[in-house]
This record gives structure tokens, C-alpha cells and sequence, in this order.
């Protein structure tokens, strides 16, 4: 194990030594509980990289006295499952159980995750999948009810701080360089990591091997052995719905340093940008509207402008739309509405339009009576009349309520005047 990395030679040995996940691991907790009484449960450990999944479900195995056998979504498929099914089942006839860990469970397709399905429901193995991505959404619907949900937590920089020094003190580790790490060289570390104890066990290693035997590492040289360009961030997965709703959560709450830190984030990471600019379109519409007309239209644009010019000048055009966005008054009073008369027209179906309403373009047409009754509203003071302009069976209904902020403020005043009219022109 000398020559191998780190993160492999400092892996726990068994579940006590493991950290960041006392709320599943910790005595007294679910699946601590589980393993101590014999009555592990296929499940699915759910976590970002480097929290500890493959670790994890070697240790089940390993504590309740089972097999282990790995098989990875990514290189293995039916073949190579059914030979570890077959070798499970004849262990089983001896009395050993077997734990059969999925690495990436997400990535096979809904046949090869079916062909687990009768397994796990006859018990014949334990199931551990891993996965990054949300279990609800990459897991077939019949195998995820007959797993646990084992959703663990990132790893915060505390924890992965704490597992450098252990690395530091441990004989597995580096304990025979006898390197003094400050604690600020340490923190930084642990934020270049973003939750991912491999990676800070390995930068840990490879800033350690830049020194001579007992140097000091201080943050201050920490600096070009860190620089990196790979930040986390999977642009199809959890990563990527995660911060896109942070940005529109932060736009929401009316916060533009926030949502300029997430888009940053989108960016540095690189998200299409043309992505990020038509999310800032619905945004406008969604949570803007006609609080602020001009957010829609400044939205379109950034959106044609980030097509035109495209990056790293796009982010300038981003970033306007970003703060003007976040700092325009917010109504949802337009995405309300048409919910609502989205709703009415499921329930009342396709109602005939009444003939008032439609276009008479033809003689034929006028004279069946297509367009008789109606009142041209240009022809009446104000430009506003009385008129029905519901279908039969429809109660009219004001699914649009303005917000009261803003331009919808006028609009609201506006509404009111309409409807005094309407009552004033009634024959």
C-alpha cells in the first residue's frame, strides 16, 4: 500500500472510523442500527464525490460478515452481473449472504436495472447502489421502493480537515515525513476540495511531496499547487439543477450579489451560456412580469446579445440582465393566471366560441349570423364597452390579480377603471 495514493491508504477500516455521516453511521443511528442487529436492507447511498459511498458499502459487507462484490454501471453490464448473481446464489447455499455494490447505479439503463429487480425482492442479495445524481429521478420506480434511501451528507471543510491531520499523524499516511501543515494551509485545502475527501487527501499528498522532511506548509504556498480549473460540477446532473435554482431563487428574493455569485458559479464551471440567458427569460416573465415590463425585454436581449458576441464577453451582458432582474419589483401574478385558466380549460374542455366572437370574413358567414352582436370597443367612450367574452358554461372568473408593485400597480388602477366602464356601457 506504499505506493498507493493517500485517499486509498487512509480509507477507514471500519465504520467507526468513518466521518461526516453520523446521521446514518453514529450509534443509535438508521442504518448503524441496521448493521449491528443483521438486518441491513438493500439500499442506495445518494451523496456527491468523494463523500465516502464506495467506503461505505464495503464496510456494510464487511460488518454484517458478507461478500462484497463490486461491479461498476460504467464497464459492467447483464453479463457480468448475472456471473456475480450466480456466484451470490451458490454462497447463499452455504449460509453466506452477499452484498452486491452498484458504482453508479444511474448509468444502467432500465433493463439492467430490472434485472436486479427480482433478486432484491427475493433477498437472494443485498443491493448497494451509489450515485450522484437524485435517486428519484435515475432509479426505476419498482427498484427504488425496494431500496432504502441513504442520502449522505457532503462533507463540510471542518470534516475534511480533520482527515488531513489524521492523515498527517497516521503511520498509513504521513506520519514518517513529519511535515508541520498550518491550519490555514489546511482550510485552503479543504475549500479547493469542495466536499470531495479524495481530492483533498490527494492535493494534501501532493503539496506534502513538494517539501523537503519536516518543512512547514503554510497557506502562502499553497497558491500555485493548488490552481486548478476543474470545479465541480456536472452540467446534466445534480450539480447543474442545484445552482440554476440558487440563481432563481436569489433572483426571487430580490438578492443581486447572491445571483451574481451563482451565475458566476455557472459560469466558471461552463454552463452554456445561452442556457443561463434563456433561464433568466423565464424568469422575467415568471417572476417579473408586468411588475416591470422591461424585464422581459431586457432578458431577450442579454439572450440575443450572450448569441451574438458569445464568451467570456457574455458574461458582462449576463451579469447586467442578472442585476437588473434581481432588483426589478416581482409579481407572479401572469404564471398564476394562466395556471388558473390552464386548470378551467381541462375541466370545461374545448366550449364552442360564441358567434359574437367570431370573425365573419365572408358573406356567407355573416349572413348565418357570424359576428352579429358584437361591440367594437373604439366605437364607445373610452374605448370600453360591455361585452360577454366567455364561452357558455365558463363563469368568468379574474384569474389575473395584479401584484400592486411597480408598474402592476397602474395596471391594477387600470383593471378598475375597465371594469367601471364595462358597468356604465351596459344596454
Amino acid at each position: 500500500m506504499s505506493n498507493a495514493p493517500l485517499a486509498d491508504r487512509m480509507r477507514p477500516r471500519d465504520l467507526s472510523e468513518v466521518v461526516g455521516q453520523d446521521r446514518w453511521l453514529a450509534p443509535g443511528a438508521p442504518l448503524r442500527v441496521a448493521v449491528d442487529s443483521g438486518r441491513l436492507r438493500s439500499c442506495v447511498l445518494w451523496g456527491p464525490p468523494g463523500c465516502g459511498k464506495t467506503t461505505i458499502a464495503r464496510l456494510l459487507a464487511g460488518a454484517i460478515g458478507a461478500s462484497f462484490a463490486p461491479l461498476s454501471a460504467v464497464l459492467d453490464g447483464i453479463k457480468e452481473l448475472r456471473a456475480v448473481l450466480e456466484r451470490a446464489a451458490f454462497e447463499a447455499r452455504g449460509g453466506k449472504r452477499t452484498v452486491v455494490f452498484t458504482d453508479e447505479i444511474h448509468r444502467w439503463n432500465k433493463s439492467q436495472q430490472d434485472a436486479l429487480l427480482p433478486h432484491v425482492e427475493a433477498g437472494d442479495i443485498i443491493l448497494v447502489g451509489a450515485t450522484t445524481e437524485n435517486p428519484s429521478f435515475e432509479v426505476n420506480a419498482a427498484l427504488r421502493s425496494r431500496l432504502q434511501i441513504v442520502a449522505l451528507d457532503p462533507l463540510t471543510d471542518e470534516v475534511l480537515v480533520a482527515l488531513m491531520r489524521r492523515a498527517l499523524a497516521d503511520p498509513r499516511g504521513l506520519a514518517h515525513r513529519a511535515v508541520q501543515v498550518d491550519d490555514d494551509a489546511l482550510l485552503l485545502i479543504a475549500r479547493a476540495a469542495a466536499g470531495d475527501a479524495r481530492r483533498a487527501l490527494d492535493d494534501l499528498e501532493r503539496c506534502v511531496d513538494a517539501l523537503p522532511d519536516g518543512a512547514v506548509l503554510a497557506a502562502s504556498a499553497l497558491g500555485e499547487i493548488l490552481r486548478r480549473t476543474d470545479l465541480r460540477h456536472d452540467r446534466s446532473g445534480d450539480d447543474h439543477f442545484d445552482v440554476v435554482s440558487a440563481l432563481i431563487k436569489s433572483l426571487r428574493g430580490s438578492d443581486p450579489d447572491a445571483a451574481l455569485y451563482w451565475l458566476a458559479r455557472m459560469i466558471a464551471a461552463g454552463e452554456d451560456p445561452v442556457f443561463i440567458a434563456r433561464r433568466l427569460v423565464i424568469f422575467a416573465a415568471e417572476d417579473v412580469g408586468n411588475a416591470d415590463p422591461r424585464a422581459l425585454q431586457v432578458a431577450v436581449a442579454a439572450a440575443d446579445a450572450v448569441r451574438m458576441i458569445g464568451m467570456p464577453e457574455g458574461r458582462i451582458v449576463l451579469a447586467q440582465a442578472t442585476t437588473w432582474l434581481a432588483t426589478c419589483p416581482k409579481s407572479n401574478a401572469s404564471y398564476k393566471a394562466i395556471g388558473l385558466a390552464l386548470e378551467e380549460v381541462r375541466r370545461s374542455g374545448a366550449r364552442p366560441v360564441p358567434r359574437h366572437l367570431r370573425n365573419g370574413v365572408t358573406a356567407d358567414m355573416r349572413a348565418q349570423g357570424i359576428g352579429d352582436g358584437y361591440r367594437y370597443p373604439h366605437d364607445f367612450p373610452g374605448h370600453v364597452v360591455a361585452q360577454d367574452h366567455w364561452p357558455d358554461g365558463v363563469t368568468p372568473t379574474p384569474y389575473y390579480q395584479p401584484a400592486g408593485l411597480g408598474e402592476e400597480k397602474l395596471v391594477a388602477e387600470r383593471m378598475a377603471w375597465f371594469a367601471r366602464k364595462r358597468t356604465l356601457s351596459h344596454p
